[in-house]
């Protein structure tokens, strides 16, 4: 984490405290004992000019004055003649022709300096107390010099003293510093380092994270952008993967298409392939006089006759389930009674049934049941059925027709005794031109398209249909809704 900003912002804070730290305590060595000196300075040059103002030669009238000046600055005052005679003593007071032999820090020379107007401020070492000593010397009046003293040995202890309590401080501060630095290096950062775990989640697209926002300011408003571009990308991605879906269906779809165009082209050919193979054969036949007598001449028109039938059935059917796939074809919706269909229908397969040896039973609740659709369609639907029924029958050679209400909606069922369909090939079933027994169909004249027709009209009703395999047969049903 050498690199981390929480890093780089708490040795960036604890850097800038101790620069702080370290100006203050060079200032403060180099420059503190210089100013408490100018200070004293300007203290006594301030206090001899004040002095100056008050004094006209009675000194009983400024003593008080100056105890309490020499009490503020700490020091001593000294007045004096020229002559050498002290007017004023600090701790003698005055008297009568003061004191000769006082001990003060001037020169013959800086005496005359004084009285030539100018004002002298020197440092002095005084021996007998071995002392340090601010002197400010000025001419009071033209006969008499004010010097003003004041020890610098305590500037000297208080400047190291300062300097000692400004190292303590300075390390406390630095110690202080380097905890709130921390602190605020870490607070700071603590919602970076949460943006930066949003940001890596949603570089691996899970966009279930989200930034909780507790401030208006800029990282505040980073993670409020953050978090929209998280909805976006999350609603664009999920997007982008529903239309991916969409196309991989579509191309599938195609695939499917082609295929299934590509298995309608070989069925198609191969369904027409045969009838016009027999109608070529027979017709070549009759042309070269194979058929010598005329019940030989009448059995190959017969067959020429059936195939072209069969053909014409096929072409049929095509159109039909063309028709039906394109959307052209017209329904008539009406309401209608199902039940007289059915038995329509029975009557019709009636001579069928009985030629064939097949026994039928139809199961209904009412003896009429409205429901609603196109008639004829759905006729064509139940002869299908039936059709498949009778080609496909087996066991006990029976039929079973059901009509069977259920809330909005009318079941029929066509049942037919014989094997079941085979598991792996009853998805199949609705597709064109699939047969379950192919030498079986040519036998009754089957194109394959009759389920993928019914197919067609049922969804168009919006109906529900299916097959279902029973112990004893095989179940076509459907759904129609009932009429009001």
């Amino acid at each position: 984490m050498r690199n981390s900003i929480r890093m780089k912002l708490f040795m960036g804070i604890t850097c800038f405290a101790l620069m702080i730290v370290s100006l203050f305590w060079i200032f403060n060595t180099k420059y503190l004992e210089r100013y408490y000196m100018e200070q004293k300075k300007e203290s006594l040059i301030k206090y001899s000019e004040k002095i100056k103002s008050m004094y006209d030669n009675n000194m009983e009238d400024i003593e008080n004055e100056l105890a309490r000046i020499e009490n503020i600055l700490g020091g001593n005052i000294t007045i004096l003649k020229v002559d050498g005679e002290y007017l004023y003593i600090s701790s003698f007071g005055y008297g009568r022709g003061g004191r000769k032999g006082q001990n003060i820090p001037l020169t013959r020379e800086g005496i005359e300096r004084v009285l030539s107007g100018e004002g002298i401020l020197e440092t002095f070492y005084h021996p007998k107390f071995h002392v340090k000593l601010l002197v400010y010397a000025a001419p009071l009046t033209k006969d008499s010099i004010l010097v003003l003293q004041t020890s610098i040995g305590a500037i000297e202890e208080s400047v190291e003293i300062a300097k000692n309590f400004y190292i303590y401080i300075g390390i406390i501060s630095c110690i202080i510093g380097t905890i709130i630095a921390f602190w605020y290096a870490n607070r700071f950062t603590k919602p970076i380092i949460k943006l930066n775990h949003v940001a890596k989640s949603m570089a691996n697209l899970d966009f279930s994270k989200k930034y909780e926002v507790h401030s208006n300011d800029e990282i505040g408003q980073l993670g409020e952008t953050m978090n929209d571009l998280s909805n976006k990308l999350d609603c664009a991605i999920t997007q982008l993967n529903e239309a991916n879906r969409k196309l991989k269906e579509d191309i599938e779809k195609e695939r499917k298409i082609d295929l299934l165009r590509k298995e309608f082209i070989s069925s198609v050919s191969h369904e027409l392939k045969t009838p016009i193979a027999l109608i070529q054969g027979y017709a070549e036949g009759l042309m070269d006089d194979v058929a010598g007598d005329e019940e030989s001449k009448s059995f190959y028109c017969e067959v020429i006759m059936d195939e072209a039938e069969k053909m014409g059935k096929l072409v049929k059917d095509l159109l039909e389930l063309s028709k039906m796939e394109s959307g052209n074809v017209s329904f008539e919706m009406k309401v209608f009674d199902i039940i007289t269909l059915v038995e329509k229908v029975y009557a019709k397969y009636k001579p069928i049934f009985k030629e064939k040896s097949i026994d039928v039973y139809i199961d209904k609740e009412d003896k009429e049941i409205k429901v609603k659709g196109d008639p004829l369609k759905i006729e064509q639907v139940l002869v299908n059925f039936i059709n498949n029924g009778i080609h496909h029958i087996g066991g006990e050679r029976k039929i079973y027709i059901s009509i069977r209400n259920e809330d909005e909606k009318v079941r029929l069922g066509i049942k037919n005794t014989g094997e079941p369909i085979p598991e792996e090939e009853i998805h199949r079933i609705w597709d064109s031109f699939y047969k379950i027994d192919k030498s079986r169909a040519r036998e009754y004249g089957g194109t394959g398209l009759g389920l993928s027709i019914v197919k067609g009209i049922l969804k168009f009703h919006g109906s529900s249909f299916g097959v279902l395999n029973q112990e004893d047969g095989v179940e076509f049903w459907f759904e129609l809704r009932k009429g009001e």
